[in-house]
């Protein structure tokens, strides 16, 4: 990642290794760091006009990615943005990283490959 847009990042990369479960491995793919095992979890981003947080749960459970919108709702005065998995800040303050690292703590590893393989088992896209 070019120097100039790694200092974005260095805080919330900060959170999400202290708040993330155990079982994860942090590694650098597709122009982001990530955190995988043995599937890609987590993505984060320093696009040109916001910072990118990819959380692969949020797509895949509905309760939580409900427990992150009204969160969001109840903690922050802007506006929402947001994809699929894909999380968008055009700026982080302390309250955005509090509920970041509520969020990344939520589902496990084992959690996770659960609600990956059950998808598959019922053939919807996670």
């Amino acid at each position: 990642m070019p120097e100039d847009r790694r200092f974005v990042i260095e805080k919330p990369r900060g959170i999400i290794l202290a708040s993330l479960p155990e079982g994860f491995v942090e590694v650098f793919s597709y122009g982001m760091v990530g955190y995988a095992v043995p599937l890609l979890f987590l993505s984060l981003a320093s696009q040109k006009n916001y910072i990118a947080l990819y959380h692969m749960g949020i797509y895949g459970n509905k309760e939580l990615k409900k427990w992150f919108v009204d969160e969001y709702a109840k903690e922050e005065s802007s506006k929402l943005d947001m994809g699929k998995s894909c999380i968008r800040f055009k700026k982080l303050d302390a309250t955005s990283y509090d509920l970041i690292g509520q969020l990344w703590g939520k589902i496990t590893v084992d959690d996770y490959i659960a609600l990956y393989e059950d998808s598959i088992k019922s053939h919807k896209q996670l």
